[in-house]
């Protein structure tokens, strides 16, 4: 299954490497971006996803949509949750990791809907996990907590209209963010990603998922 895909942040990261696989895949690539060039074969639109009178335009623009994937993030600040904690960085985190999200899925529900079997994924983190104790990134760690809980209480409320909504644990990737250090190939968790917002359905919606599909504790 192919169609229309959204991904938000999809001018680097993993962003970008979701666009060049769906892309291959035969989806319908549309990205938003703040600034840098387009991924190639991808309709992209510029905007601040935080400006919410934008991502109106946005929706009034796009069409019917398949799936959303709201990937754009930012890592933040270092501060660990006992060090002294700039408010307005903290908040800049939780603007565009966990609001932003909530701001974009509610925005474009009438092009998801259009599309009648409309999913939302939204690109979480192991981070957020409650089991792992470290506290460094603490901005980082709780807005993708928050995050994870926004897609809960999204799946809940959509499911009467057959809206399906996932948070998705990445994994640790060789990206700008993670560092080349990391364990996992982002063009291999990509492709993953792609094939898995082609197979997701009902069952599916309110979990936190790997990018394999397979659930994961919170």
């Amino acid at each position: 299954m192919s169609g229309h895909i959204l991904i938000t942040g999809g001018g680097r990261g993993l962003g970008l490497f979701l666009c060049r696989a769906a892309s291959a895949a035969g989806w319908r690539v549309s990205v938003t971006l703040r600034d840098g060039p387009a991924p190639e074969g991808a309709t992209a639109y510029r905007l601040d996803l935080r400006d919410a009178a934008a991502v109106a335009r946005l929706a009034d623009i796009l069409g019917p949509l398949d799936v959303l994937i709201n990937n754009a993030g930012i890592i933040g600040p270092q501060a660990s949750a006992a060090t002294p904690v700039d408010p307005d960085a903290f908040l800049q985190v939780f603007a565009i990791n966990t609001l932003a999200p909530l701001l974009v899925t509610q925005a474009l529900l009438p092009n998801l809907r259009a599309a009648q079997s409309g999913r939302v994924m939204s690109i979480s983190s192991q981070m957020s996990w409650m089991g792992y104790a470290k506290s460094d990134h603490i901005a980082y760690r709780a807005s993708k907590a928050a995050l994870n809980k926004v897609m809960q209480g999204l799946a809940t409320d959509l499911a009467s209209i057959g809206l399906v909504a996932v948070a998705i644990d990445p994994g640790w990737m060789r990206t700008d963010m993670g560092g080349p250090q990391a364990d996992l190939d982002p063009d291999r968790v990509a492709g993953q990603l792609i094939v898995l917002a082609s197979r997701l359905g009902p069952a599916d919606s309110g979990q936190f998922l790997r990018a394999d599909g397979t659930p994961r504790h919170w």
